[in-house]
This record gives structure tokens, C-alpha cells and sequence, in this order.
């Protein structure tokens, strides 16, 4: 199966090692300098994360910019596409579980991906992300996913610098941050063009300070390419 093929059948990718390891102190600082509690948000956050306000940090956008990542974005949208959001999330010791769930596509499959990339090492101890692959797409005869059911679920496990990248309406769910280890990652939304006036009408909710959006084509950042 080819890695295209392989992709739209999984409906996500892990990229290792996609952030070079020298930007990791940086993104680190930018992601603590951030930090604004959870009940002072536009819209508040979970009590049981840390929450940082880092979408103008030029370090994060370059992470947005990758070209690796951008290349299965493209490839997971099949169209035109904008970076909507980004945003700084970890869970703190004893928090973080979710139940398994679908973000949802705004409009239609396809028209939003979303992204991890992580600035620590994470797994089963500090509550790394479990997915459910190929979930993204069920088929009209299959019963509804019962999200309480975790035997086809996967729990990821990976080091700082690696990126995950998914398909909105993918199965998945943060989990409990047993040990308290730090798991600081960003949370990055791309969205395809025809969301856009839904995007500004939004975007203040979600506390986007972002004017000068990044506009991607997929032809022009191809999977495994090496440039934009």
C-alpha cells in the first residue's frame, strides 16, 4: 500500500522527529511564557490543563510551516488550505482523560485536520493520545462507534519533536496524566478555504490573535516533499 493510500485508509500520521531538536527549548519557553489560567479565557479551558496563549510566537509558527507536516495536511484536506488556530495544551498530574469522541469536520469530511506536535517526550504515564485508526470515514452500513468502547483504541507513545496529524472527524481522546511528567504540546487547526467566514466569526472565541493567516495549496507542498 502506498503511503497515500495508507494515510486516507488510517485518516492520521505520526511524524517523528518532523521539529528539529534545537528548537525544542524555545518552543518550551514560548509555551510556559504563555500560560494564562484555565477560567480566564474567552471561552474557559478544562481546570485540569495548562493552557498557553502562544499563537504570535514566531518559533510555533515555523512548527506550523513545516514542510513534512503541511505535505500530509495537504494531502488529508485535497484542497486549498488556511492555519486557523494554535494554541498551547497540557494536562496536569491526574488529569486530562477524555472519552473517546470525533472533533467533527465543520462542514463537510475532509474540510479540517488537526494537529499535536509535541515539546515532550509522551506516552501511557503522562497522558499521551489514544486513536482509533480508520474510524474517520464509517462506511453507512456500519452501526454508530459506541465511544465508550476502548478494545480497538491505540495509545501513542513517541518523543519530543514528533508530530501527530488527523483527520478531525478521526475517534480519539487525550488520556490521564497518571505520573504528572510534562507533556506540553501545541494544538493546531487547518482548515479548507470555504470555512474561512466561519473561521472570523469565531475567532475571537477561541482567543486567535492571528491576522496575517497562513495559506497553503496542496499541489505546492506535496507529501515527503522537501520544500513549500
Amino acid at each position: 500500500m502506498t503511503e497515500r493510500k495508507q494515510l486516507q485508509q488510517d485518516g492520521h500520521a505520526l511524524l517523528k522527529q518532523a521539529i528539529p531538536t534545537e528548537w525544542l527549548e524555545e518552543l518550551r519557553a514560548a509555551f510556559e511564557t504563555g500560560v494564562i489560567p484555565s477560567d480566564q479565557w474567552p471561552v474557559p479551558r478544562g481546570g485540569d490543563w495548562r493552557h498557553s496563549l502562544l499563537d504570535l510566537d514566531p518559533r510555533v509558527r515555523a512548527v506550523c510551516r513545516l514542510p513534512e507536516l503541511l505535505g500530509v495536511v495537504g494531502e488529508l484536506i485535497g484542497e486549498r488550505f488556511f492555519l486557523a488556530q494554535v494554541e498551547g495544551r497540557e494536562p496536569l498530574k491526574g488529569g486530562g482523560h477524555q472519552q473517546l469522541h470525533r472533533d467533527l469536520s465543520a462542514q463537510r469530511p475532509g474540510d479540517t485536520v488537526s494537529v499535536l506536535a509535541f515539546f515532550d517526550d509522551f506516552g501511557p504515564a503522562n497522558g499521551a493520545t489514544r486513536i482509533v485508526p480508520g474510524t474517520h470515514r464509517p462506511k453507512t452500513e456500519e452501526p454508530a462507534f459506541d465511544f465508550t468502547d476502548e478494545s480497538r483504541s491505540i495509545q501513542l507513545s513517541g518523543h519530543a519533536g514528533d508530530i501527530l496529524v488527523f483527520d478531525a472527524d478521526l475517534v480519539h481522546a487525550a488520556s490521564c496524566n497518571i505520573t504528572g511528567l510534562r507533556r506540553r504540546s501545541i494544538l493546531i487547526g487547518y482548515f479548507a478555504e470555504p470555512l474561512y467566514a466561519m473561521h472570523l466569526q469565531t475567532a475571537p472565541l477561541r482567543n486567535i490573535r492571528m491576522d496575517d493567516l497562513d495559506w497553503f495549496d496542496p499541489a505546492a507542498c506535496a507529501m515527503c516533499d522537501s520544500g513549500q
